[in-house]
């Protein structure tokens, strides 16, 4: 089994899509493919499903969602080549139940070992975060981009989500601005400054209390030798903070703003009190 969720989702069996247009059964197919291969309580589905306030229906009407899963599931098992011969809906054996499995308590997506861009995700990022940790900003740079390439689009760009997927969904986008925040920080430590500054144009419009990629995006200019707006992008997002939000800029983003008029650090890292104070407030 494939899965895809990190832009619209897309899950395949045998290379065949199994990801219903019906909307709720749609949410419940979503959540189970983010949990592949884990257990996902009833409880949490007919949260997802009825925020709160379920039918007394409700588990019968879960089970119909999960026996449509299955009815799609069991198409795509016979379209496997191995599955001659053998019983109706299966492949090499497996039929939908052993892939869309009841267990006490709960539902299993089974992916026999397939992809899944979450997972994907989360290794490549990971091994990116420990090559910046040993210093190997050339490796954790194209590691953390090619992380950041999986993904198309906001997660579950196409499902309606609930309470669960929409919880799920704000995680999955605060671990790639996590992934972003370091690979930017990689390509800063490799001097490529004046090739990040469209980018951090986007991304300080489209996150305007964002420190951490404003402090990028000040140091960024600042190597370019555009000091001047180097500091209008501080004095932008200060207003922003003290408007919105009520807050003054961080300790370490002013010391940013220091170095610039004092001439400035060669990196961000710089900016960072002992402690390893990070510029992050979203």
């Amino acid at each position: 089994m494939d899965i895809d969720v990190l832009g619209a989702l897309a899950v395949r069996e045998n290379g065949i899509s199994i990801t219903p247009t019906a909307p709720k059964p749609r949410q419940v197919l979503a959540l189970l493919a983010l949990h592949a291969d884990q257990v996902v309580p009833v409880s949490a589905l007919i949260e997802e499903l009825w925020a709160g306030e379920p039918p007394r229906s409700a588990r019968t009407t879960l089970q119909t969602y999960v026996l449509q899963l299955r009815a799609l599931i069991a198409t795509a098992l016979e379209q496997d080549p191995g599955a001659q011969g053998a019983p109706a809906g299966a492949a090499g054996g497996r039929t939908a139940k052993d892939v869309l499995v009841t267990l006490p308590g709960g539902y299993l997506l089974n992916s026999n070992g397939g992809t899944s861009d979450v997972r994907e995700f989360d290794r490549l990022a990971g091994t990116g975060y420990r090559a910046m940790d040993a210093g190997d900003f050339p490796g954790a740079a194209r590691l953390l981009r090619e992380a950041l390439g999986l993904w198309s689009g906001p997660a579950f760009a196409d499902v309606q989500g609930g309470v669960q997927l929409d919880m799920e969904t704000r995680r999955l986008e605060e671990t790639r601005l996590c992934a972003l925040d370091q690979r930017i920080e990689a390509d800063l430590r490799l001097g490529r400054h004046r090739e990040l500054l469209a980018e951090l144009t986007v991304l300080a419009s489209r996150y305007r209390t964002h420190e951490n990629l404003h402090g990028q995006f000040m140091l960024a200019l600042h190597r370019s030798g555009r000091r001047g707006e180097a500091l209008d992008v501080y004095q932008r997002l200060r207003g922003m903070l003290v408007r919105e939000l009520g807050l003054e800029p961080s300790a370490a983003l002013r010391r940013l703003q220091r170095s610039i008029l004092m001439a400035g650090p060669e990196s961000l890292a710089e900016a960072t009190d002992a402690g390893g104070e990070r510029l992050v407030r979203v």
